[in-house]
């Protein structure tokens, strides 16, 4: 398939009236006419802009509708949408400018002052939602072609991962509709569900799971501008949300709701977890209310979707992330390349149309990222079981060796969760003049518990070999985290070094 159609002419045409976008905080709704009509008048703004097909365009936003009225405007002026991390300080956004050079910078009213500063450090026009709106009130819709490429390129997502290292992950139309195959067939997505829009939209969450899919499939997204616990809970027994999106942060957040065990969840059909592995009792929790959350995998190269756990085998296949979607294949290889079979654990290769085609202006890390015959070497330690259900062993680059021996930290870190007192784990590799390397435990307690290092030690010995325990471990209030709600573990490591 070389083409895909243009999202909301398709949806303007077929369901014209229904709601695509409610906001909460504001009352504003949006129908797919609405929404159709206000991208078209975008993209003659973004012309008017001077913006060519092919130019970068740079938006600073809290989740709102009118992200995506841009985002579909620039696909129909061939523009390139760049969503920056509204929670960085210009110093921190100037690397992202530098790689992308955007024509013109869109901000909405939160960020109107941190848009005029970073704009002016760069010389880069900039457009205030205000003006922006005005804009779009005065402007007639422009003309725009309904065929969009599968390979062009919609918009770019910065991610440093858990490296510390921004790249610019090419996301492409096709990607985009690979993903909804992937994740509709899986929860079974139709345009009678709705859904709640909260995580941030410079991340691929915030945009594909499940905004955009939810928009081809004619379906309503209900949005709030941030993550907010008590708007969320609101939001689920209202019934504004048939089907349900969190990271692991947010479901630790619900499960911690003073009354979590007496709220009325039934209105949401299916939930789904990703972005880092979702602890066992965390799941049992859930589970005891009779909500089963799927764990899931994918990543901002993947567009993301690739795998997610069905809700019968939540329970029996805990720690599973479950099996590879439609439109993804799967591979685990060992260090040479060679295919391993069930129960061998080696590195997770990910080849599809959901698949980026590499970075933005970084034709070394598009090299690196890829084996010599196009599958996405994805950084992760895999292995699947005799029933077809894969399971993330640990990240390559987590893993340490202490005395000889392989250490996987998600191993110890399943460990420390089982303590009735830990919210929250990570565990790192260090140096150790004796063993070579050996693991510190960063840990974060449940809200009035109590956590010293030597009762958590030991309770790792009566479940890990001595060589897994952690030697170090540090009680914290919080950790540096990614967009997407991942522990950047480079982070502790630097600090636990700054500490030595």
């Amino acid at each position: 398939m070389r083409y895909v159609f243009d999202i909301a002419a398709k949806r303007a045409a077929l369901t014209p009236d229904r709601l695509a976008f409610r906001e909460i905080e504001t009352g504003r709704t949006l129908s797919y006419a609405a929404l159709h009509e206000r991208a078209a008048r975008c993209a003659a703004l973004l012309r008017r802009h001077g913006v060519a097909p092919g130019d970068r365009v740079a938006i600073l936003t809290l989740n709102d509708a009118a992200f995506f009225e841009i985002l579909i405007g620039c696909a129909r002026a061939g523009a390139i949408l760049v969503p920056l991390n509204w929670r960085q300080p210009v110093p921190e956004l100037g690397p992202v400018i530098e790689n992308s050079r955007p024509r013109l910078l869109l901000t909405d009213a939160a960020h109107d002052a941190l848009g005029h500063e970073l704009a002016a450090a760069i010389g880069v026009p900039h457009l205030a939602r205000a003006e922006f709106e005005a804009e779009i009130a005065a402007t007639p819709p422009a003309a725009f072609e309904t065929q969009w490429p599968t390979d062009g390129i919609w918009y770019l997502l910065y991610t440093s991962g858990t490296t510390g290292e921004p790249k610019a992950v090419i996301q492409t139309f096709g990607m985009a509709f690979a993903n909804y195959v992937n994740i509709a067939q899986a929860i079974d997505l139709v345009s009678a569900d709705s859904t709640l829009n909260f995580l941030p939209l410079f991340h691929t969450a915030g945009i594909n799971l499940y905004t955009l899919p939810m928009l081809i499939a004619g379906g309503t997204n209900h949005v709030l501008g941030k993550f907010d616990v008590a708007k969320v809970v609101d939001a689920l027994i209202g019934g504004t949300s048939s089907v349900f999106f969190g990271v692991p942060a947010v479901y630790q957040a619900l499960a911690l709701h003073p009354d979590f065990e007496r709220l009325d969840f039934a209105r949401v059909r299916t939930w789904a977890c990703g972005g880092a592995p979702l602890p066992a009792e965390l799941i049992r929790r859930f589970a005891a209310k009779g909500i089963r959350v799927c764990n899931g995998m994918g990543m901002t190269e993947t567009g993301p979707t690739v795998f997610l756990m069905d809700a019968l085998h939540v329970e029996a296949k805990i720690g599973s992330v479950g099996k590879p979607q439609m439109l993804s294949e799967i591979r685990i290889v060992d260090a040479a390349g060679g295919d391993l079979g069930p129960g061998d654990a080696g590195e997770l290769l990910i080849r599809g149309p959901n698949v980026t085609p590499g970075y933005w202006n970084n034709a070394a890390a598009t090299r690196a990222a890829f084996t010599g015959d196009g599958w996405l070497k994805t950084g992760d330690v895999a292995r699947r079981d005799a029933d077809g259900y894969f399971f993330i062993v640990d990240r390559i680059k987590d893993m340490f060796i202490s005395g000889g021996e392989n250490v996987y930290p998600a191993e110890v870190e399943r460990a420390l969760y089982a303590h009735p007192a830990v919210q929250e784990v990570a565990v790192v590799g260090v140096a150790d003049p004796k063993w070579g390397e050996v693991g510190a435990a960063f840990v974060m307690p449940r809200p009035g518990a109590a956590l010293d290092g030597e009762t958590l030690r030991a309770f790792c010995r009566e479940r890990l070999a001595a060589y897994k325990v952690p030697k170090h471990v540090a009680v914290v209030a919080d950790f540096p985290r990614t967009a997407a709600g991942k522990v950047q573990k480079h982070v502790l490591r630097r600090g636990f070094k700054a500490q030595a």
